[in-house]
Protein backbone atom coordinates (compact mmCIF):
# COMPACT_ATOMS: atom_id res chain seq x y z
CA UNK A 1 0.00 0.00 0.00
CA UNK A 2 1.70 3.35 -0.91
CA UNK A 3 2.08 6.32 1.53
CA UNK A 4 4.57 8.83 2.59
CA UNK A 5 7.05 6.05 3.41
CA UNK A 6 6.82 4.30 0.10
CA UNK A 7 10.82 4.64 -1.71
CA UNK A 8 10.60 5.45 -4.98
CA UNK A 9 12.62 4.22 -7.61
CA UNK A 10 12.32 4.43 -11.81
CA UNK A 11 13.51 4.01 -15.31
CA UNK A 12 14.62 7.06 -17.47
CA UNK A 13 15.21 6.83 -21.39
CA UNK A 14 13.61 7.73 -24.42
CA UNK A 15 11.90 5.84 -25.84
CA UNK A 16 11.07 3.75 -22.38
CA UNK A 17 7.03 2.71 -23.13
CA UNK A 18 8.26 -0.57 -24.10
CA UNK A 19 10.24 -0.97 -20.90
CA UNK A 20 9.13 -3.86 -18.57
CA UNK A 21 11.79 -2.81 -15.96
CA UNK A 22 8.31 -1.60 -13.73
CA UNK A 23 6.93 -5.17 -14.15
CA UNK A 24 10.19 -6.68 -12.86
CA UNK A 25 10.82 -4.76 -10.30
CA UNK A 26 7.75 -4.26 -8.71
CA UNK A 27 7.16 -7.57 -8.56
CA UNK A 28 10.13 -8.06 -7.06
CA UNK A 29 9.19 -5.61 -4.30
CA UNK A 30 6.28 -7.19 -3.32
CA UNK A 31 7.70 -10.41 -3.60
CA UNK A 32 10.34 -9.63 -0.54
CA UNK A 33 7.69 -7.26 1.18
CA UNK A 34 9.62 -3.63 0.55
CA UNK A 35 7.71 -0.71 0.73
CA UNK A 36 8.86 0.69 -2.66
CA UNK A 37 7.29 1.12 -6.35
CA UNK A 38 9.24 1.67 -9.54
CA UNK A 39 8.04 3.78 -12.33
CA UNK A 40 8.92 4.59 -15.94
CA UNK A 41 10.11 8.43 -17.08
CA UNK A 42 9.91 9.30 -20.75
CA UNK A 43 13.35 11.48 -20.36
CA UNK A 44 15.05 13.89 -23.18
CA UNK A 45 16.97 16.24 -20.79
CA UNK A 46 18.95 13.65 -18.57
CA UNK A 47 20.66 16.78 -16.53
CA UNK A 48 17.20 18.21 -15.66
CA UNK A 49 15.92 14.64 -14.96
CA UNK A 50 19.33 13.60 -12.67
CA UNK A 51 18.21 17.04 -10.70
CA UNK A 52 14.89 15.49 -10.04
CA UNK A 53 16.31 12.32 -8.40
CA UNK A 54 17.98 14.76 -5.74
CA UNK A 55 15.03 16.83 -5.73
CA UNK A 56 12.06 13.84 -5.25
CA UNK A 57 14.23 11.81 -3.21
CA UNK A 58 14.37 9.00 -5.19
CA UNK A 59 16.73 5.92 -3.94
CA UNK A 60 17.39 4.32 -6.97
CA UNK A 61 17.53 4.67 -11.05
CA UNK A 62 17.83 2.33 -14.23
CA UNK A 63 19.38 4.45 -17.01
CA UNK A 64 18.68 2.90 -20.39
CA UNK A 65 18.55 4.44 -24.18
CA UNK A 66 20.16 6.46 -24.85
CA UNK A 67 21.23 8.13 -21.76
CA UNK A 68 23.72 5.31 -20.33
CA UNK A 69 26.80 7.82 -20.97
CA UNK A 70 25.54 10.91 -20.93
CA UNK A 71 23.96 10.33 -17.96
CA UNK A 72 27.94 10.36 -16.27
CA UNK A 73 28.48 14.22 -16.12
CA UNK A 74 25.58 14.66 -14.03
CA UNK A 75 26.63 12.14 -11.03
CA UNK A 76 28.68 12.94 -8.17
CA UNK A 77 30.20 9.33 -7.88
CA UNK A 78 31.25 6.45 -10.32
CA UNK A 79 31.83 2.81 -9.00
CA UNK A 80 35.44 1.32 -10.31
CA UNK A 81 33.32 -0.95 -13.29
CA UNK A 82 31.74 2.05 -14.26
CA UNK A 83 33.89 4.43 -14.71
CA UNK A 84 36.37 1.90 -16.84
CA UNK A 85 33.21 0.73 -18.98
CA UNK A 86 32.17 4.43 -19.65
CA UNK A 87 28.73 3.98 -19.59
CA UNK A 88 26.08 3.67 -16.60
CA UNK A 89 22.85 1.79 -16.32
CA UNK A 90 22.15 1.88 -12.58
CA UNK A 91 21.97 4.95 -10.18
CA UNK A 92 22.20 4.67 -6.34
CA UNK A 93 21.04 8.21 -4.14
CA UNK A 94 22.68 7.77 -0.64
CA UNK A 95 21.32 10.68 1.57
CA UNK A 96 22.21 12.60 -1.70
CA UNK A 97 25.26 11.65 -3.56
CA UNK A 98 24.62 9.79 -6.56
CA UNK A 99 27.03 7.49 -7.22
CA UNK A 100 26.57 5.72 -10.90
CA UNK A 101 26.89 1.34 -11.54
CA UNK A 102 26.57 -0.59 -14.46
CA UNK A 103 25.42 -4.02 -14.04
CA UNK A 104 24.96 -4.00 -18.31
CA UNK A 105 28.21 -5.82 -17.92
CA UNK A 106 27.34 -8.82 -15.09
CA UNK A 107 24.21 -9.11 -16.90
CA UNK A 108 25.13 -9.85 -20.16
CA UNK A 109 27.96 -11.96 -19.37
CA UNK A 110 25.79 -14.28 -17.00
CA UNK A 111 23.61 -14.69 -19.79
CA UNK A 112 26.70 -15.44 -22.19
CA UNK A 113 27.85 -18.20 -20.32
CA UNK A 114 25.00 -20.01 -19.58
CA UNK A 115 25.20 -21.49 -23.38
CA UNK A 116 28.57 -21.18 -24.46
CA UNK A 117 32.20 -20.27 -23.29
CA UNK A 118 34.12 -16.92 -23.86
CA UNK A 119 37.58 -17.40 -23.82
CA UNK A 120 39.52 -17.17 -27.16
CA UNK A 121 35.99 -16.46 -28.90
CA UNK A 122 36.17 -14.02 -31.55
CA UNK A 123 32.78 -12.17 -30.16
CA UNK A 124 31.35 -9.12 -32.70
CA UNK A 125 29.29 -6.49 -30.75
CA UNK A 126 26.95 -4.52 -33.52
CA UNK A 127 26.70 -0.87 -31.70
CA UNK A 128 28.99 1.28 -29.72
CA UNK A 129 26.78 2.95 -27.45
CA UNK A 130 26.69 1.93 -23.32
CA UNK A 131 25.87 -1.21 -23.61
CA UNK A 132 28.17 -2.32 -26.33
CA UNK A 133 30.88 -0.64 -23.71
CA UNK A 134 29.56 -2.92 -20.76
CA UNK A 135 29.31 -5.64 -22.92
CA UNK A 136 33.05 -5.23 -24.78
CA UNK A 137 34.53 -4.76 -21.26
CA UNK A 138 33.23 -7.69 -20.24
CA UNK A 139 34.12 -10.09 -23.11
CA UNK A 140 37.58 -8.56 -22.25
CA UNK A 141 37.38 -9.53 -18.91
CA UNK A 142 36.91 -12.97 -19.90
CA UNK A 143 39.60 -13.19 -22.68
CA UNK A 144 37.26 -12.76 -25.61
CA UNK A 145 38.64 -11.04 -28.90
CA UNK A 146 36.14 -8.22 -29.75
CA UNK A 147 35.74 -7.06 -33.32
CA UNK A 148 33.42 -3.82 -33.09
CA UNK A 149 30.54 -3.02 -35.82
CA UNK A 150 28.72 -0.23 -36.06
CA UNK A 151 27.06 1.96 -38.95
CA UNK A 152 28.82 5.31 -38.19
CA UNK A 153 32.22 4.79 -38.43
CA UNK A 154 33.52 7.75 -36.15
CA UNK A 155 31.36 6.17 -33.37
CA UNK A 156 32.16 2.50 -33.87
CA UNK A 157 36.54 3.41 -34.55
CA UNK A 158 36.07 5.27 -31.31
CA UNK A 159 34.68 2.44 -28.93
CA UNK A 160 37.44 -0.04 -30.59
CA UNK A 161 39.85 2.35 -29.50
CA UNK A 162 38.31 2.30 -25.76
CA UNK A 163 38.40 -1.43 -25.74
CA UNK A 164 41.82 -2.05 -27.27
CA UNK A 165 39.09 -3.82 -30.14
CA UNK A 166 38.95 -3.82 -34.14
CA UNK A 167 36.74 -1.82 -35.90
CA UNK A 168 34.71 -3.30 -38.88
CA UNK A 169 31.92 -1.84 -41.53
CA UNK A 170 28.31 -3.72 -40.89
CA UNK A 171 29.10 -5.65 -44.35
CA UNK A 172 32.38 -7.16 -42.92
CA UNK A 173 30.72 -9.55 -40.82
CA UNK A 174 31.75 -12.45 -42.73
CA UNK A 175 35.20 -11.53 -42.82
CA UNK A 176 35.89 -11.26 -38.69
CA UNK A 177 35.35 -15.22 -38.37
CA UNK A 178 33.32 -14.08 -35.45
CA UNK A 179 32.17 -17.11 -33.50
CA UNK A 180 29.66 -15.01 -31.38
CA UNK A 181 27.19 -12.37 -32.17
CA UNK A 182 26.08 -9.92 -29.94
CA UNK A 183 23.59 -6.93 -30.98
CA UNK A 184 23.23 -4.05 -28.56
CA UNK A 185 21.61 -1.70 -30.59
CA UNK A 186 17.50 -1.25 -30.54
CA UNK A 187 16.98 -2.70 -34.04
CA UNK A 188 14.34 -5.69 -34.07
CA UNK A 189 13.03 -3.71 -30.52
CA UNK A 190 8.92 -3.30 -30.26
CA UNK A 191 7.39 -1.66 -32.47
CA UNK A 192 10.14 -2.35 -35.86
CA UNK A 193 9.86 -5.73 -35.43
CA UNK A 194 10.58 -6.70 -39.08
CA UNK A 195 14.13 -5.52 -39.07
CA UNK A 196 17.53 -6.95 -38.12
CA UNK A 197 20.70 -5.11 -37.70
CA UNK A 198 22.89 -7.70 -40.28
CA UNK A 199 21.87 -9.36 -43.25
CA UNK A 200 20.10 -13.10 -42.93
CA UNK A 201 23.22 -14.63 -45.45
CA UNK A 202 25.60 -13.25 -43.18
CA UNK A 203 24.79 -15.48 -40.33
CA UNK A 204 26.44 -19.21 -40.23
CA UNK A 205 25.04 -21.78 -37.71
CA UNK A 206 28.35 -22.53 -36.09
CA UNK A 207 27.55 -18.74 -34.40
CA UNK A 208 26.04 -18.38 -31.12
CA UNK A 209 23.89 -15.63 -31.71
CA UNK A 210 22.92 -12.82 -28.64
CA UNK A 211 19.89 -10.25 -28.72
CA UNK A 212 20.29 -7.55 -26.00
CA UNK A 213 16.75 -6.62 -26.87
CA UNK A 214 14.41 -8.80 -24.77
CA UNK A 215 11.04 -6.87 -26.35
CA UNK A 216 10.50 -9.23 -28.18
CA UNK A 217 11.46 -12.01 -26.45
CA UNK A 218 12.45 -13.41 -29.92
CA UNK A 219 13.85 -10.58 -32.24
CA UNK A 220 13.95 -11.29 -36.03
CA UNK A 221 17.72 -11.85 -35.38
CA UNK A 222 17.30 -14.31 -33.07
CA UNK A 223 14.52 -16.46 -35.55
CA UNK A 224 16.72 -15.92 -38.51
CA UNK A 225 19.50 -17.87 -35.96
CA UNK A 226 17.56 -20.09 -35.15
CA UNK A 227 16.01 -21.04 -38.23
CA UNK A 228 19.96 -21.74 -39.82
CA UNK A 229 20.95 -23.80 -36.53
CA UNK A 230 22.60 -21.14 -34.32
CA UNK A 231 22.34 -21.07 -30.65
CA UNK A 232 20.61 -18.22 -29.34
CA UNK A 233 20.87 -16.09 -26.01
CA UNK A 234 17.78 -13.81 -25.74
CA UNK A 235 17.81 -10.82 -23.88
CA UNK A 236 15.45 -11.92 -20.94
CA UNK A 237 18.39 -13.63 -18.61
CA UNK A 238 20.72 -10.16 -19.50
CA UNK A 239 17.83 -8.21 -18.07
CA UNK A 240 16.69 -10.23 -15.05
CA UNK A 241 20.60 -10.08 -13.84
CA UNK A 242 21.34 -6.83 -14.35
CA UNK A 243 18.15 -5.54 -12.99
CA UNK A 244 18.78 -8.24 -9.70
CA UNK A 245 22.14 -6.28 -9.11
CA UNK A 246 19.85 -3.40 -8.98
CA UNK A 247 17.25 -4.64 -6.71
CA UNK A 248 20.22 -5.74 -4.51
CA UNK A 249 22.25 -2.43 -4.61
CA UNK A 250 18.95 -0.50 -3.79
CA UNK A 251 17.02 -2.21 -1.42
CA UNK A 252 19.51 -4.46 0.69
CA UNK A 253 17.62 -7.24 -0.01
CA UNK A 254 18.43 -10.86 -1.77
CA UNK A 255 16.63 -9.90 -5.43
CA UNK A 256 14.22 -13.19 -6.22
CA UNK A 257 15.61 -13.64 -9.60
CA UNK A 258 13.33 -16.35 -10.61
CA UNK A 259 10.11 -14.54 -9.66
CA UNK A 260 11.89 -11.54 -11.73
CA UNK A 261 12.36 -13.43 -14.69
CA UNK A 262 8.65 -14.90 -14.33
CA UNK A 263 7.25 -11.59 -14.38
CA UNK A 264 9.15 -10.63 -17.24
CA UNK A 265 8.20 -14.15 -18.86
CA UNK A 266 4.41 -13.65 -18.43
CA UNK A 267 4.82 -9.89 -19.64
CA UNK A 268 5.94 -11.10 -22.86
CA UNK A 269 3.08 -13.66 -23.25
CA UNK A 270 5.39 -16.35 -22.64
CA UNK A 271 5.38 -17.82 -19.29
CA UNK A 272 6.21 -21.62 -19.94
CA UNK A 273 9.51 -20.40 -21.54
CA UNK A 274 12.85 -20.83 -18.75
CA UNK A 275 15.51 -18.98 -21.21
Amino acid sequence: MLNSDTVLFAVLGNPVSHSLSPVMHNTALSEVGYNGVYHAFKVKDIGEAVSGIKALGIRGVSITIPHKISVIEFLDELDDTAEKIGAVNTVINRHGVLTGYNSDCLGAIKAILEKTAIKDKNVVIIGAGGAARAIGFGIISQGGRITILNRTAAKGERLARHLGAEFQPISNLKKTGCQILINTTPVGMIPDTNVMPVQREDLDKTMVVMDVVYNPLKTRLLREAENIGCRTVNGVSMFVYQGAFQFELWTGKRAPVEVMKKAVLNALGKGDERR
